[in-house]
């Protein structure tokens, strides 16, 4: 247990260490007047003023127009799949349904899979769809978080930036260079990266196997960094040609962590304001460490009933090395423990261990951090839904002592707090009406794979994945049917746009209002106090909204394991 609170220590030290000089180079890359070469031929082709700022609400729009532009050529890929190049296991175009939540998931950084991808798309599809849109998608992201951040500094100027300049940056200054050389290291350590669709070994049975090949490390590095989630193979992280060693293990973590966790010094670097950088970081990190500390010693205890058996002794681990079901003994407890919180923490949806077989208490932690969706986040987006809350708490402060509320010298007023409710509120709407709509449909049962609360427990990661724009899956759910794919893609939008553009709202406002000097009376918000206060609001407002879907899933399903009742 101690070399393995050693391993969670050192990897979270990598993680703030790696932060800072990440987070002044998107610093940089955020505020530079100049453009590169290839970024002046890419505004040529896109026909961009670079020079010409945007209010949010065009800043929105084109937001949403380039993103619904690559969703259409995502889906008319993936549906004319058969009559593309790099085709030589003659896989067929999508369905209209999968084709749909397909795109939808990976424009929206979701990367949600209805389908086994060595067994669906082609090396063509995994590349010029998949990988496009994990790309652009993880671009769209960070920008926005860049135009948060530049609203907040902004002092009655309601620009905030120019979208296809902070796409087209993000892409050829950040994730091109990073993701090159992750995905350098990733052939290093053993992950294939080629153009051959497969490879054929003889057993030694003298059978012929067909060994599935591909573009995979580039895929795996556009994955991490990008927080997208999408595994070539249907195992994803836990395929051994995806995350073959303990090393990617933690390498894959750190990606994951990297760009999300960063933000908070960006944010301290480009407001001039590096302690109340630092204090996001830490509301971000008190929240991760928590989440963990349910993880861990829940999988490291793994199932009582184990010892009602007689396999292990009276006032020792429950089950000997703790529950490795659905987990690879490569990475053991500790490794899959962190994978399992940081995947559900920055949003991305890998998974080097299957969720489906967590224990109650180790499944509610996923659940946990992905209906908050503000435990470090997605690239951009968990930072402006951290801002949420905190300027939720400074409204609620400001009420409690009788002053108008303000968060950075902007004074919030009424119409703000009206765009953050909504922004707060679509969220959990979202999850529980798609759930409630799942469970009342007819025939619904036919798709679970388990009863009682862990077959709701299966519905509901479903929906709360694909809201907060996550990915993963809890499994035990056949969800590659028409009603799903419909409407867990549906959700995957809602949960995308329903939430990102209020505070798009939220950023446009806020910068066209003067920055009113601190006074005496001034509640300060870099201090430790209002870290707590930020964390205490989150888990008030978030966390009390899904209580009673919790109480029905993972909750009575670990009160009952406890019985000796299993589902």
């Amino acid at each position: 247990m101690s070399t393995d609170l050693l391993y969670f220590v050192l990897m979270l030290a990598c993680m703030t260490a790696l932060a800072i000089p990440m987070g002044k180079y998107l610093a940089g890359v955020f505020t530079d007047a100049g453009h590169a070469l290839p970024e002046r031929v890419t505004y040529r082709l896109l026909g961009v003023d670079p020079d010409h700022g945007m209010r949010w609400s065009q800043y929105g729009l084109a937001l949403v127009l380039a993103n619904a532009a690559m969703l259409l050529l995502g889906y008319l890929l993936l549906r004319v799949q058969a009559w593309l190049p790099w085709n030589p296991l003659h896989l067929p175009g999508m369905s209209p349904d999968l084709a749909f939540n397909t795109a939808a998931s990976f424009i929206t950084n979701t990367n949600w899979q209805s389908y086994s991808g060595e067994n669906t798309l082609s090396n063509f599809s995994q590349m010029a769809a998949l990988t496009f849109l994990m790309t652009v998608s993880a671009a769209t992201g960070l920008a926005a978080g860049a135009a948060f951040i530049r609203a907040l500094g902004h002092a009655e100027k309601p620009e905030i930036g120019n979208f296809w300049v902070d796409l087209t940056r993000i892409v050829w200054r950040v994730l091109l260079p990073v993701c090159f050389v992750v995905a350098l290291v990733c052939v290093w350590q053993g992950v294939p990266q080629t153009l051959a669709s497969d490879a054929v070994a003889t057993t030694l049975e003298g059978a012929k196997q067909h060994i599935i090949l591909g573009a995979v490390a580039s895929l795996e590095a556009i994955k991490n960094i990008g927080t997208n989630g999408g595994g070539f193979f249907g195992a994803n992280a836990a395929h051994p040609f995806e995350n073959p060693t303990p090393f990617t293990n933690s390498l894959e973590i750190l990606s994951m962590l990297l760009i999300p966790s960063a933000l908070t010094v960006t944010f301290g670097c480009m407001l001039t304001r590096k302690r109340q950088g630092w204090v996001f970081f830490g509301a971000f990190l008190v929240m991760f460490v928590g989440f963990l500390a349910i993880a861990y010693p829940a999988e490291r205890a793994g199932n009582p009933q184990f010892t009602t058996l007689g396999v292990a002794q009276q006032h020792t681990v429950t089950q000997p090395g703790g529950n490795m079901e659905g987990k690879e003994m490569r990475f053991g407890i500790a490794g899959s423990s962190l994978f399992v919180t940081s995947t559900t923490a920055a949003t991305t949806g890998a998974v080097d261990a299957m969720h489906d077989s967590l224990t109650p208490l180790g499944g509610l932690v996923p659940l946990g951090e992905m209906m908050l969706n503000c435990v470090f986040g997605g690239k951009g987006v968990g930072l402006i839904n951290l801002l949420q809350y905190a300027i939720l708490a400074v409204f609620l402060i400001g009420m409690m002592i009788g002053r108008t509320p303000e968060f950075l010298g902007k004074k919030i007023e009424a119409r703000e707090i009206k765009l953050v409710m909504l922004a707060v509120l679509a969220h959990p709407i979202c999850i529980l009406g798609f759930t409630a709509l799942a469970v009342l449909w007819p025939h619904i049962a036919d798709s679970l794979g388990n009863t009682g609360p862990h077959g709701f427990s299966e519905i509901l990661y479903a929906y709360t994945s694909a809201t907060a724009n996550n990915g993963s899956a809890f499994g035990g759910l056949s969800v590659n049917t028409p009603f799903y794919n419909t409407t867990i893609g549906l959700a995957i939008l809602i949960g995308r746009y329903g939430t990102l553009l209020p505070m798009l709202a939220v950023a446009g406002l806020l910068a066209g209002k003067k920055t009113l000097p601190e006074t005496a009376g001034t509640f300060p918000t870099a201090t430790p106090l209002f870290m707590a206060l930020t964390v205490l609001v989150t888990l008030v407002v978030g966390g009390l909204t899904f209580l009673p879907a919790l109480a029905l899933g993972p909750l009575v399903e670990h009160i009952a394991m406890l019985h000796d009742q299993l589902f």
